[in-house]
């Protein structure tokens, strides 16, 4: 019976999926497997090949084989190890090549014989390569094939660098990068423009023959691309489909990556569920959305036929189920974000009182704040609330270095024109000139050069706040440690980032916090400097009494809004509070046109967070509720 469950719940995924709590306990596990294979192969004296990945997705893995190495004798003398790719061109010391990555993730940390290495060639001159990707294949056929292909998976579904369009029984070769994988790759390489527009690859015909496959993905990021290569048709347009042909390949994921799976996401698909408030709320909001009707409208017939009549027989009819969500989206609508004073808040985001709350506005970077919740700030400040604003990082990768010149002439020229003595300042822009005329892509800015584009953010953030109604002692510029070293990939968090923020807490001793809660990216500054903001008042909590009361409310960034279901505080703006929203991001001119890292949507900022917010209205109103302008949307987080 269990296992007649187990295949019901599966019935939409095309291959075995294996999904775990999170990505360390994946890794650990994977990293076990690969061990408990290369012992089996040590006591039979045989090799043990395997294909390997770079990229975020397996350091976790190679962080818990390098432990069994050094901490429990797991030799790797008899390994011999396939790379699945390397950028092209590429130097092997560049600290983007993954001849860099896999010596600094494994092999510089393990007794692995160097001649057993293979990595692609991203030196090579072109006429060589087609016969260099002929002798990679010939050596994995000498080694007898791959005993363990580990993968990972792009956004666009390649597996390897095999892009949208590869061939199911393609060979290792030279292949032209898909503008997405580019764009993901741009933080690592300082910019999109400085990534390679080719790599060397294995082809997936390369890969098929491999014993074992085993693919990893981590991460909201990578839900969507999961959900079409385990349930969706095979297709060259997501080559990772083509996997759903074996039967030695397994997907492993962390909850996050599987989440969008149907038996995760739309269970009564698939089951009978546990109907809890959550469930229900999220299932008529699916169901109106695929019925195309408002949630009042929706039927005991169409509960039937889309699985959820066990619904309508536990707490039907279904207009009472359909009066009772509607009840919930609509005391999730306030234009009181800080509470309505000397109101009844039984059925309100927010407490009536204090009337006049301590807030703080947590911004990761220097226009997170005015970008993702600028109407809500605003209408805080115009409420009467104490609210003040940090910013925890200096934001000064994300910052032109023509800009940097500017600002410096503009420096110059006023000292000129006050008479004072410039000589120093030229001094030190004709340095800055010289090291822009020689910086290398992703190489940290001097001291002198982060300074300038720390200024040039603070000063915007400063126009920013101060035109949402803010007095200068009540914005907070933090520096956190972990960010500014001018590094894209940041440092560990330390003790002192920690610190500052219990400091800035005990000083505010705020009744509402607002937080960016993005946790797409788990390595991105957002979910960094929230885990911050927990743990210091985590620390905090028994010891200030103040954070009994003091309430957690997450938004999100410019590109992705909760999901309706999920929204738990909607402040719905009227047109001018659009524009005066629109007006403080202006004040970021430094992000405006095209910003240092505009990820994968080509639009402005402004653009993008007022689109969003047109979004959150309009998927309100289609559900029935009414038709506001624009909306921005909070989830609270209990710590």
């Amino acid at each position: 019976m269990a296992r007649l469950n187990l295949l019901e719940e599966t019935r939409f995924e095309k291959l075995p999926v294996t999904v775990y709590p999170d990505a360390q306990t994946a890794s650990v596990n994977v990293a076990h497997r690969v061990a408990d294979l290369i012992r089996r192969k040590q006591q039979q004296g045989e090799r043990a090949v395997l294909g390997l990945a770079t990229g975020a997705t397996p350091v976790e893995v190679y962080e818990e084989l390098v432990r069994l190495h050094r901490e429990e004798g797991l030799s790797f003398q008899n390994v011999v190890t396939f790379n699945l790719d390397e950028y092209y061109p590429m130097s092997p010391t560049a600290v983007q090549s993954y001849v860099t990555f896999m010596n600094e993730n494994l092999f510089d940390h393990i007794d692995i014989p160097k001649e057993n290495i293979h990595i692609p060639d991203g030196t090579l001159e072109k006429d060589e390569i087609a016969a260099y990707c002929l002798d990679y294949e010939r050596k994995i056929e000498e080694m007898d094939g791959l005993d363990l292909q580990i993968l990972g998976i792009g956004r666009t579904g390649h597996i390897g660098f095999n892009e949208p369009g590869s061939a199911p029984n393609s060979g290792t070769r030279l292949v032209t990068l898909d503008d997405l994988t580019r764009r993901d790759a741009s933080r690592d390489f300082g910019g999109k423009e400085n990534v390679p527009t080719k790599a060397i690859t294995m082809g997936i015909g390369t890969i098929f023959k491999a014993r074992e496959i085993i693919l990893m993905a981590w991460s909201k990021k990578k839900a969507p691309i999961i959900k079409k290569a385990v349930e969706g048709e095979i297709s060259g347009d997501v080559p990772a489909t083509y996997l759903q042909l074996s039967d030695k390949v397994e997907f492993v994921l962390d909850a996050d990556a599987a989440s969008e799976l149907t038996r995760f996401n739309e269970p009564w698909l698939v089951k009978d569920c546990i109907w809890d408030e959550a469930l229900t709320k999220k299932a008529v909001i699916w169901l109106s959305n695929t019925m195309k009707k408002p949630v009042l409208k929706l039927t005991d017939e169409d509960y039937n036929n889309h699985g959820m009549a066990q619904l309508a027989v536990q707490n039907g009819p279904a207009y009472n189920i359909n009066i009772h969500v509607f009840n919930k989206l609509q005391h999730t609508i306030t234009g009181w974000p800080g509470g309505k004073p000397n109101a009844d808040d039984t059925q309100r985001p927010e407490r009536a009182e204090p009337a006049r709350k301590r807030v703080i506005i947590f911004s990761p970077h220097p226009d997170d704040d005015v970008i993702s919740m600028g109407g809500t700030f605003i209408r805080l400040v115009d409420q009467g609330h104490d609210v003040h604003v940090a910013y925890q990082t200096s934001g000064n990768t994300a910052v032109w270095d023509d800009d940097v010149l500017r600002y410096m002439e503009f420096a110059i020229d006023f000292d000129k024109s006050i008479g004072k003595d410039s000589k120093r300042l030229q001094t030190i822009y004709e340095e800055m000139r010289s090291f822009f005329e020689t910086k290398q892509p992703n190489q940290p800015d001097t001291q002198e050069i982060r300074n300038v584009k720390g200024f040039i953010r603070k000063s915007e953030a400063i126009a920013g706040a101060r035109y949402a109604g803010l007095e200068d002692d009540h914005i907070h510029f933090m520096a956190l440690p972990f960010y500014e070293e001018g590094k894209v990939r940041k440092n560990p968090v330390t003790e002192k980032d920690i610190e500052l923020t219990m400091q800035l807490l005990q000083q505010v001793k705020p009744h509402q916090i607002f937080a960016a809660g993005d946790f797409a990216d788990p390595h991105g500054t957002h979910i960094v400097c929230f885990r911050i903001i927990t743990e210091a008042l985590n620390r905090l909590r028994g010891t200030e009494s103040w954070v009994e009361n003091c309430w957690l409310w997450m938004y999100r960034g410019a590109w992705h809004e909760f999901e309706t279901h999920e929204i738990e505080m909607a402040v719905p703006l009227s047109p001018q509070e659009v524009e005066r929203k629109r007006n403080a991001i202006f004040k970021h001119q430094s992000q405006k046109d095209r910003p240092v890292f505009p990820g994968d949507d080509a639009r402005e900022f402004w653009v993008r967070a007022e689109e969003r917010n047109r979004d959150t209205a309009n998927d309100y109103d289609n559900l029935g509720l009414a038709d506001y302008e624009a909306m921005e949307a909070f989830v609270r987080y209990i710590f």
